[in-house]
């Protein structure tokens, strides 16, 4: 981790506290590197500690018929690797089926598994709530994704008594102090952070998945006008890119349990 003093505004939280350990979810292999990538790779800059959970194998997605034997590997393959082009540590992957996922007490398990594995500063997620405005961000899994995690991490990963075999494999209690909920509707989102010095490193990111993108020009264009679209809403220098999320003090400084 870099000198304290010396870490940008865009590798901490609210609050001013560094950023130095990240478990970030998606529900599909890609969603994170179009979500999110360019504030991982400002936290990852500082020196974070950066973990992926992705939720699905992304089996249902792909254009080819004939890729379907394959698929699972390639687009695990095509993660890591975008996870490595913004400096991402791990991934972890949980196996659900595409399509299929649901906040379930199994997935939420899982997901209070990687918490508790972690002990992660911030815990990344998508939004749980649906967007009118593009229901392509809506997708019943990323919806899924948003609320299991948002479960998961408030009661059931600080509540010593919540999935009991956890515990007595050595898993304890452990209190989330942040959670950053991406693809937000537009009136949710409270924190926009500033990604112009990591925007190739995003696009890098999101052109490694090969297999789900035909027309990556008309990809980096409409990302292009997005940052740079969220950047100006939030009063940022003309030219500058941002990526906006709803962020949740969950158990930060001036949290009282409860409350």
């Amino acid at each position: 981790m870099a000198d304290v003093q010396q870490i940008p505004d865009s590798a901490r939280t609210p609050d001013g506290a560094v950023v130095r350990r990240v478990l970030a979810f998606g529900a599909h292999p890609d969603d994170l590197d179009f979500g999110a990538a360019g504030t991982i790779a400002a936290w990852a800059a500082a020196g974070a500690e950066i973990h992926y959970g992705i939720m699905t194998d992304g089996d249902a997605g792909g254009f080819d018929p004939d890729q379907r034997d394959e698929i699972v590997a390639t687009r695990r393959d095509e993660q890591r690797s975008a996870a490595a082009r913004v400096g991402a540590r791990e991934v972890h992957f949980l196996g659900y089926r595409d399509g299929y996922l649901e906040p379930s007490h199994e997935v939420r398990r899982d997901v209070v598994r990687l918490i508790r594995t972690v002990r992660p500063d911030v815990v990344l997620s998508m939004h749980p709530e649906r967007n009118w405005a593009s229901l392509h961000m809506s997708h019943p899994d990323h919806l899924a994704c948003g609320e299991a995690v948002t479960r998961a991490v408030y009661p059931a990963a600080e509540n010593p008594f919540a999935y009991p075999e956890l515990a007595d494999g050595g898993l304890g209690a452990y209190r989330v102090p942040w959670l950053w909920l991406y693809g937000a509707p537009e009136g949710r989102i409270n924190h926009t952070v500033d990604v112009t010095a990591h925007v190739e490193a995003k696009l890098e990111a999101i052109r490694v998945h090969l297999s789900q993108h035909s027309d990556f020009e008309a990809t980096e264009r409409y990302v292009r006008a997005r940052l740079l679209a969220t950047a100006a809403s939030a009063g940022f220098a003309e030219g500058a890119s941002g990526e906006g999320f709803h962020v949740v003090a969950v158990n930060a400084k001036d949290t009282i349990a409860g409350f």
